[in-house]
């Protein structure tokens, strides 16, 4: 299996594309290049590979005047208006995945948790793994272990750019997944490495 989910995100200028797009939704390349101050064609690149992995969509202007309509990119959050149908194909094999997985290991499902959160957590933890995560899941807390970051290591500057972006994406794909399931907060401790996500039902 080809997994290019995270891949989407190992440039740090695709993570503040990210962020631009999460804070305001349908912005245009040019928005994008005066934002973040790259050329036209290196961001093109970039929000190509972001909608390959299923983190934005894109929409065509509705104009009422004339000239071209233009592009509008917003993250893929799940909510009808910004759902992807690669994020949407992703959560849907890592559900059939996980239920395989339970029928074979029957022992590792919990039986507290209907099966659309079971299929939400198992989206989760494809997503992550992607991005280089190990996540360790509590079902029964309904926590989701995310230590050692391998983001700790970044300029710290950059940080707080990073969790807000991917807690976004975290929250975009359990939308995606469907489920009752949600981010209630993710915590951290002095030390960076260190990163718990809380849900909430």
């Amino acid at each position: 299996m080809t997994r290019l989910a995270y891949s989407a995100l190992s440039s740090y200028s695709r993570v503040q594309i990210m962020r631009l797009v999460q804070d305001h939704p349908g912005r245009t390349i040019t928005d994008l290049c005066d934002e973040t101050g790259l050329h036209a064609n290196t961001v093109r690149e970039h929000v190509q590979r972001l909608i390959e992995g299923g983190y934005l969509v894109a929409e065509t202007e509705r104009r009422t005047t004339r000239g071209r309509p233009r592009v509008l990119y917003s993250a893929a959050t799940g909510e009808a208006a910004a759902s992807s149908p690669i994020a949407r194909r992703k959560a849907e094999e890592a559900a059939r995945r996980g239920d395989l997985m339970r029928r074979v290991l029957p022992w590792t499902a919990d039986a507290e948790l209907p099966s659309d959160a079971l299929h939400q957590i198992d989206a989760l933890v494809e997503d992550l793994g992607d991005a280089g995560f190990d996540p360790i899941i509590d079902e029964g807390a309904l926590t989701v272990d995310l230590s050692p970051c391998p983001h700790a290591s970044a300029d710290g500057s950059h940080r707080d750019v990073l969790c807000a972006v991917h807690q976004g994406l975290m929250e975009g794909v359990l939308t995606q997944a469907g489920g009752p399931l949600r981010i209630a907060q993710i915590t951290t401790s002095c030390d960076p490495s260190t990163c718990v996500v809380m849900l909430r039902r």
